[in-house]
């Protein structure tokens, strides 16, 4: 019974689509943020539970496998396949959607929800405009031109996947 629960929060973008849409309507306020989340550690629960207290509703976009490689995090990465990345992120009691993604980035995802929020780490900048820096948050300007807000939240010092191996290998 719970792990079917878990389950049922992995889901598809036309099927999270159809679900947030009659979740919008009956007044939910919708995050959206998104990762590799290879290694879940406390950073990562930190920065989810932050986002999830911005609304009602924490949408989670997940990095496939395949993405993890494409952005030459290392020839390992990820650790973790992404049917065990979307489980452990769906377990979590304050996620209610995750949804995997192969892109570069979730721009797709987040044209079709259109969240109320878009949240992403404090490496980014939330009022950077130029779509070529850095610090640009994909899909912030969808995200402003309907109303929601970009935000972002700091990180757990000393805490990230990389980090985390490079302790490993010692």
């Amino acid at each position: 019974m719970i792990l079917s629960q878990i389950k049922d929060k992995i889901i598809g973008s036309d099927d999270l689509e159809q679900r947030l849409s009659e979740l919008k309507k009956d007044g939910k306020k919708v995050v959206f943020t998104n990762g590799c989340f290879d290694i879940l550690h406390l950073g990562h629960i930190t920065y989810l539970a932050q986002a999830a207290e911005l609304g009602d509703i924490l949408v989670i976009g997940m990095n496939d496998d395949a993405s993890v490689r494409d952005q030459g995090k290392g020839p390992n990465r990820p650790v973790n396949p992404e049917h065990a990345r979307s489980m452990l992120l769906a377990a979590l009691g304050f996620v209610d959607f995750v949804v995997i993604f192969g892109e570069q980035t979730p721009l797709s995802i987040i044209e079709k929800i259109i969240p109320d929020v878009l949240v992403k780490g404090g490496d980014y900048d939330a009022n950077e405009t130029n779509p070529d820096a850095k610090k640009y948050i994909v899909g912030s300007d969808i995200v402003r031109k309907n109303g929601g807000e970009v935000v972002t939240i700091n990180l757990v010092d000393g805490f990230s996947t990389t980090a985390t191996i490079e302790r490993m290998k010692k």
